[in-house]
């Protein structure tokens, strides 16, 4: 697993031992980030069940200002930590080892792009988005970006979001969510 390109290309990223995290092909990433490359630069980064940290990581070698990365086991967060560190990103992000639920709850920041990929039997995909839009913690247009199994059916949510495009990767799925601009 690497960077694909940016500040930190070609760097490797540690992978958490066992087969509790699915880290995101190379393949897969390259097709994500083709599709959102013009959406990374100068923006906020979440990267929700961070489990190594190679999304945000990702984001902030292509120029994000900054990403926040959560993750409630304290393995992962070890991992993304080690990463961030060895990309030279320390002072262009912060960790959190906290609950997604309790995270949201309290955060007071505003998202230009957020990744979510929660482990996908979890349900907590559909509960990440309900609360993301009810709280409202989205720029204008701001994009969400869910990786699911591609039969996977994820639900429309309530203005000011929209689904938008699904890019399909063998069994992935990713879906992009966008916060439109306020009338």
């Amino acid at each position: 697993m690497k960077v694909i390109t940016g500040l930190a290309k070609g760097r490797r990223l540690e992978e958490l031992p066992g087969l509790d995290t699915r880290p995101t092909t190379g393949r897969v990433k390259e097709g994500l980030f083709s599709a959102i490359q013009f959406d990374i630069e100068g923006r906020r980064v979440l990267d929700l069940f961070a489990g190594t940290g190679q999304l945000g990581i990702e984001a902030l070698s292509r120029g994000a200002a900054f990403c926040d990365f959560v993750d409630s086991a304290p393995a992962a967060l070890k991992v993304v930590r080690r990463n961030v560190k060895a990309c030279g990103f320390e002072d262009r992000s912060a960790c959190h080892g906290k609950d997604f639920t309790a995270f949201l709850s309290r955060n007071r920041e505003k998202y230009g792009l957020m990744f979510l990929d929660p482990p996908y039997a979890s349900g907590n995909l559909e509960r990440a988005l309900e609360l993301i839009s009810t709280i409202d913690i989205m720029v204008e247009n701001g994009i969400m970006v869910c990786e699911s199994p591609a039969e996977h059916v994820l639900p429309d949510l309530p203005d000011p979001y929209e689904k938008g495009r699904e890019y399909r990767y063998g069994k992935i799925k990713f879906t992009l969510y966008r916060r439109r601009a306020n009338p």
